[in-house]
């Protein structure tokens, strides 16, 4: 496959799954919008993956390039059926683009926490292999408030409702966090929103605790980025 992904900041990147992506021999092209660079049409390419951010979704004035990604979400997704995949930022983009909404937080989601399965996800194709409930990175101050006609909601939080959503055959998108190597915390907390955030979260001592935490877990977390990248690929190749 020959994946189109677009980032909206340097230091959050497919982690993990690029991994993944060069054993199998898949190649992608990636895009940083947050830097100037220039969204590309997406003929030729075989999916679509959009990943986190510190920006918000509906930050248009300020980040007028979000304007063109969702009518490229929305192209890729509902126009042309093209595999999809969206992270944190890239998962509340997806559901805008298709007409859901996104709002700020009543409670922002920062640590390793649980999320849990619905019925939906618990039979789908996205997270087959996984437990009820699983362990994840959140690191997010907005969510989805509304989701999209036709979409399925795959995982739910006690904090937010929508945690992973799947629309159409070969849509998926979550609001958690799977992608994550032993240096993600170190990184994006030097991302001043991220960071920040953190802070005020976690405390003072926020940044090494979530490290400390993230050490302890990564081996399981990274079983299941390895899982979700396979169920993902399943879903893919359906038609």
């Amino acid at each position: 496959m020959k994946l189109l992904v677009l980032q909206h900041a340097e230091a959050e990147h497919p982690g993990i799954f690029r991994k993944f992506l060069s054993e199998d021999g898949h190649d992608y092209d990636a895009v940083e919008l947050d830097a100037g660079e220039e969204l590309p049409s997406i003929d030729g390419y075989d999916g679509l993956w959009v990943l986190g951010g510190p920006m918000d979704v509906w930050q248009e004035d300020t980040h007028p390039w979000l304007v063109a990604e969702k009518a490229c979400i929305r192209d890729a997704v509902e126009g042309r059926g093209l595999p999809f995949l969206g992270l944190c930022l890239g998962h509340q983009l997806l559901a805008e683009a298709l007409g859901g909404s996104v709002g700020p937080s009543r409670t922002p989601e920062i640590g390793i926490m649980d999320v849990q399965l619905t019925e939906d996800g618990a039979t789908g194709v996205i997270f087959d292999g996984f437990p009820e409930a699983f362990p994840c990175l959140q690191w997010h101050s907005a969510e989805v408030t509304k989701v999209p006609a036709g979409a399925e909601v795959l995982a739910t939080s006690p904090a937010c409702a929508v945690q992973a959503l799947k629309w159409g055959p070969r849509a998926y998108s979550a609001q958690f966090h799977i992608e994550i190597e032993a240096d993600t915390v170190t990184n994006w907390n030097m991302i001043p929103e991220y960071a920040d955030a953190l802070v005020q979260a976690m405390g003072s001592d926020g940044p090494a605790r979530l490290e400390r935490d993230l050490d302890a877990n990564i081996d399981a977390l990274n079983s299941l980025a390895e899982r979700l990248y396979i169920n993902w690929l399943q879903a893919a190749a359906q038609i």
